[in-house]
């Protein structure tokens, strides 16, 4: 899962060796913060959030089927 991320997030972004994720677990829910470079935040997260949103739904359903709950932080 954490592969996923760092694989979307690197393409989206103009600095992808700056794509950093952190992966902890908060009860039976794997949080994973994801961290870019100041100039790539807007890239990730889009117009209105669109992007982040995107990303978020897209990692749940993939979570989902392998039977796994987790959430995407995005972090400044």
């Amino acid at each position: 899962m954490k592969e996923l991320l760092i694989y979307i997030a690197r393409n989206l972004v103009d600095s992808p060796d700056d794509v950093n994720v952190t992966e902890r677990v908060d009860g039976d829910r794997t949080v994973y913060e994801l961290r870019v470079a100041p100039d790539d935040m807007g890239k990730v997260i889009g117009r209105h959030g669109k992007i982040a949103k995107e990303i978020r739904a897209l990692m749940r359903s993939v979570a989902q089927r392998q039977g796994l709950h987790i959430s995407v932080d995005i972090v400044d």
